[in-house]
């Protein structure tokens, strides 16, 4: 007998569904987290699963790791893509279930890459180098604006970034309090940096780049980091059949819903991998600075349009030009990005 399976997968607890070929219910069941007490109850049916589906969500590493390793087919479910049933009067964790395993017995399931177990930590370490970028960001932003307000002087974020020399106690000793808010904004953001590059020494000497993604840092605005985090975040480039599909995972496409040449809303800008969306984001302004092609063409867009527009613009033709620098295993070309 065919079965298929779903897992709903919460923070403390799953609920289970088994469907038959036919789509009958055959089995429902509420299991606490546990992968051991899953596992066991999955071994019932062991012979007769052809897959079970867990849904993509921010907890799903671990069951799906514990599953796989026992040998079952695991569909890991993209949730932003499934279309959700309407019409029905009660909507609860056990129809969900039932959902995903419906939608897997017709093959119409919205599938996620279940990427490999091995290489998530190197990458979620890099994710951790991101976050905290982004909290040292927000920090230098904060004491900029601080000085700026009391002392009318526009500080430069390499200023403040300095480990070596402090450049901010001068603007602010002579107050007390904003002496303080200096020095405790000074030091955390020293702490952070030094977290930092802690993190990019571990995973430069981790991870190097594969062969279809050695040109990488050929691309303008691509240093060693970025190339990593895009060969980490990526995966096989194979898994994207067009250059369209690579750049709407990277979020650098519009979502805009129109109906007689009128706009009607717009799709999940969500969709997709954010950690990508940042890294071509840095690379299109580190290319803007840096690559006389690069910056060319933004200033010909911002001649057009604001200077965001340009810059997403520049974002979008660098994630386009990286598919065809992994896909094809070739060196950045200038000439057939910007012409």
């Amino acid at each position: 007998m065919d079965l298929h399976s779903a897992i709903d997968l919460h923070s403390t607890s799953s609920q289970i569904a088994v469907v038959d070929a036919d789509g009958r219910r055959v089995a429902r069941k509420k299991l606490q987290n546990d992968a051991i007490l899953i596992n066991s109850w999955f071994s019932t049916f062991k012979g007769d699963l052809r897959g079970i589906v867990v849904e993509s969500t921010y907890n799903w590493y671990w069951i799906v790791d514990a599953l796989m390793d026992h040998g079952f087919k695991v569909h890991l479910a993209n949730p932003s893509a499934i279309q959700k049933y309407s019409g029905l009067q009660h909507v609860d964790d056990t129809h969900d279930a039932f959902w995903l395993a419906e939608m897997l017995r017709l093959g119409i399931l919205p599938e996620g890459y279940i990427y490999p177990k091995a290489e998530r930590p190197v990458r979620d370490l890099l994710r951790k180098r991101s976050h905290l970028v982004r909290l040292r960001t927000s920090l230098i932003i904060s004491l900029q604006n601080i000085i700026a307000r009391n002392c009318g002087v526009a500080v430069r974020a390499s200023e403040v970034k300095l480990l070596r020399e402090d450049c901010i106690a001068p603007f602010l000793d002579g107050n007390e309090d904003l002496a303080m808010a200096g020095a405790v904004s000074k030091e955390t953001i020293d702490f952070l940096t030094r977290k930092i590059r802690s993190i990019e020494t571990v995973v430069k000497k981790r991870v190097e780049l594969k062969q279809p993604y050695r040109h990488l840092l050929t691309i303008p605005g691509v240093g060693r980091i970025l190339s990593l985090t895009i060969m980490l975040e990526t995966g096989p480039i194979s898994r994207f059949r067009r250059v369209g599909d690579y750049a709407s995972y990277c979020r650098k496409v519009d979502s805009q819903w129109t109906s007689n040449v009128k706009k009607k809303g717009s799709g999940n800008k969500k969709n997709g991998n954010k950690y990508l969306s940042w890294a071509f984001s840095e690379a299109a302004e580190f290319a803007r600075r840096f690559n006389e092609s690069a910056r060319n063409y933004y200033n010909r867009k911002t001649r057009k349009t604001n200077f965001m527009v340009a810059h997403n613009a520049l974002a979008h033709k660098l994630a386009r030009a990286t598919y065809h620098v992994m896909k094809d295993e070739v060196p950045f070309r200038a000439d057939k990005l910007f012409g």
